[in-house]
């Protein structure tokens, strides 16, 4: 049976009603055409569902009632921050769009530099809502009730300078690292795993992130491209931790 899940940004719980206006209404009437007494989830990022029926539609609006309240399944046992290098307008939206499938907490967007893409202040704040769409949209899809943080830019610098939390294990990908990247993550509860941009991180930017604690590993004999690398890692950790079997 297909499940029907929309993210809406207000508190909820069982007996409320609310009303779902703008890109939320327009989708469940004129895209999957439902009515009044269809089924949805609602979700608000909190980590429940919140099974819901529509009472009625209206112009701009439709009203819906909350009738319980469902504990998510869909998170992973190993928290991950993703500091992906930022990339071109397409493979950005991926990275994004698929690190949410796969059930990272974060995604740190940074400019390294070979970042081909510069964004000034005005376009990186419509960047960063972009992006938050994206992962929104990916959890509706997907079953997850927590929403990715996603955070706003950085250079890269800025991010390796600030402290790593105790217990987290930082990651790198070098493709002659001595050890993988599944060994490196074994038996970790949050990892932070550090991707380039397009035509990878410099020497200089590998050497400053091994000075701030960051360890080498390698993904395969392959040289990937930063998109393919960052969806490939995460799949690696997230079997290893046991999310994905």
């Amino acid at each position: 049976m297909r499940l029907i899940r929309v993210y809406i940004e207000q508190p909820l719980a069982a007996g409320a009603r609310v009303e779902l206006r703008g890109s939320a209404h327009e989708h469940l009437t004129r895209v999957l055409r439902l009515g009044a007494g269809d089924a949805v989830t609602l979700f608000n990022g909190d980590g429940s569902d919140y099974p819901a029926v529509i009472l009625e539609l209206r112009r701009g609006a439709a009203a819906v009632e909350v009738k319980a309240v469902a504990s998510a399944r869909a998170e992973s046992p190993l928290a991950i921050t993703l500091v992906q290098g930022i990339a071109r307008a397409e493979r950005m939206d991926l990275v994004v769009q698929k690190a949410t499938e796969l059930g990272v907490a974060a995604i740190q967007p940074v400019a390294a530099e070979r970042s081909v893409v510069k964004l000034d202040a005005a376009t990186r704040a419509k960047k960063v809502a972009h992006w938050r769409g994206i992962a929104i949209a990916a959890c509706e899809q997907c079953g997850r009730a927590r929403l990715p943080e996603v955070a706003d830019p950085l250079p890269l610098p800025d991010w390796l300078g600030r402290p790593a939390r105790a217990g987290l294990r930082r990651l790198q990908l070098e493709p002659d690292a001595g050890r993988s990247l599944a060994g490196w993550s074994a038996g970790a509860a949050a990892v932070e795993l550090l991707v380039g941009p397009e035509g990878g991180l410099t020497e200089t930017e590998r050497d400053v992130a091994r000075q701030t604690g960051y360890l080498s590993c390698r993904l395969g004999p392959r040289v990937l491209r930063s998109e393919t690398a960052a969806i490939a890692a995460l799949a690696v950790l997230q079997a290893a931790a046991g999310d994905l079997k």
